[in-house]
């Protein structure tokens, strides 16, 4: 029988429940009244991946355990906040932070107690089982359309900074999802007008339909569990736009997003834009609430791209389009610039951040690249999408490589510029 007089405080994750946190549960119960501090879904994604369940999800699971009396959230890695509020008796958690980069949390937690007499309780920590293994048997078995479209929307309202990559086939998309480097990974994938047409050799004027797109999208979905961002160029005719965002949500898409500009498509950022059109601004705002109307769910996005800085139009006629759309309803704002450096954006941002009313604010750095994360996010930038990047490396290595073969009347060559078929394989899932 536990002693109802004492506090015990469990700090945990929670997102895929395993015998090893129920076992933390039984044991913190023999030493009295259970307090789970969960993680929220920031404090979570700030060290590792975005939970797959939502913080009121895990939540709910959480608190109808057996020997938890109260769940609160724990908005930090640090356990300090909570435990000096609530001063528990015991804080248990399993032995393997004993070691590792959680050792420190450990020491810090033993030193706050000891100012009220409180103790660390250490249980063994279960074997066999691990939370980020289950995770990666989630991503090999796939994810559903629901799941995939409201994962973008959880993603901002959990990092300081959502980073997306373009995707424009099943491969690249491949990319997108296995690439980490220490924790750090992409959340998100970006099929691009640009590199979507370029990969088939097509111009990026449109010409490429719909139904190509979702072709490929169906392709990229089949290896991949990341939210997508599409780029709907401006959208076409209301009526069309209103067609093609049900059916790219139906489908699982996140967000699309439609540039502010009229007439046949040209690319902002290479292309002479002295005969560029940009739409009224009435015209675009219609377009936007029509859109908003005709979907299904809260979760897709409709993201209003502003090219008034790429039309030479200045900042005021960005910012004044801005509240525009945003009183539309749109769901987020890209500032778009060809500018070699950030300071029209960073404006842009500064003005921002003064808006009573804001939504998502998304950049694509394409020319203006020296421009770090960390200063995206003292601007106040939510999403940064790499555009082009994956197809404008791939072809000048294709290129090399289909030249040394015809330099050399062989292959050989051309080897070590190329990943060995067993790697190939291996990419591909059951390949």
């Amino acid at each position: 029988m536990s002693d109802t007089s004492k506090k015990v405080y469990i700090g945990m994750c929670a997102d895929l429940i395993h015998h090893g946190h129920l076992n933390i549960i039984k044991e913190a119960k023999k030493y009295g009244e259970v307090v789970v501090g969960l993680l929220t879904d920031s404090a979570i994604a700030s060290y590792k991946r975005l939970p797959v369940l939502s913080y009121e999800e895990r939540k709910t699971v959480v608190e109808n355990i057996v020997g938890v009396n109260e769940v609160i959230p724990q908005i930090t890695l640090d356990y300090i906040p909570n435990i000096e509020k609530l001063k528990p008796d015991y804080v248990v958690h399993g032995d393997d932070w004993k070691s590792g980069v959680q050792s420190q949390v450990r020491l810090k937690v033993i030193d706050k107690l000891k100012e009220w007499g409180g103790k660390v309780i250490d249980v063994p920590y279960t074997k066999g089982v691990s939370s980020t293994k289950l995770h990666e048997h989630l991503k090999e078995i796939g994810t559903t359309p629901d799941i995939r479209l409201k994962m973008l929307k959880r993603l901002i309202e959990s990092k300081p900074i959502v980073r997306i990559l373009e995707a424009h086939n099943g491969l690249t998309g491949l990319i997108v999802e296995k690439t980490k480097v220490g924790n750090d990974e992409f959340d998100g994938m970006w099929l691009s007008s640009l590199t979507h047409a370029t990969s088939k050799g097509k111009p990026d004027n449109q010409y490429v339909d719909i139904t190509t797109v979702n072709q490929t999208l169906g392709d990229i979905f089949d290896v991949t569990t990341k939210p997508i961002i599409v780029d709907l160029d401006n959208g076409g005719m209301v009526e069309h736009f209103k067609f093609m965002i049900k059916s790219l949500e139906r489908i699982g898409v996140s967000a699309v997003i439609i540039e502010d500009k009229i007439g046949i498509k040209r690319n902002s950022l290479f292309e002479d834009t002295s005969n560029q059109l940009q739409d009224r601004v009435e015209e675009f705002s219609r377009k936007i609430s029509e859109g908003k109307k005709s979907l299904v769910t809260k979760e897709f996005m409709i993201i209003a791209r502003i090219e008034s800085l790429i039309l030479y139009k200045g900042l005021v006629d960005a910012l004044d389009r801005a509240h525009s759309y945003i009183d539309s309803g749109v769901d987020g704002i890209m500032i778009h610039s060809k500018s070699k450096e950030p300071n029209e954006i960073m404006s842009f941002c500064k003005a921002y951040k003064t808006f009573k009313k804001r939504v998502p604010l998304i950049v694509v750095p394409s020319t203006y690249n020296k421009v770090t994360e960390k200063e995206l996010i003292d601007a106040g930038v939510n999403v940064v999408i790499y555009a082009n990047q994956l197809l404008r490396s791939s072809y000048p290595a294709m290129v090399n490589t289909a030249k040394s073969i015809l330099k050399n009347k062989r292959s050989y060559e051309s080897n070590e510029k190329c990943l060995p078929i067993k790697e190939v394989l291996e990419l591909i899932p059951n390949g």
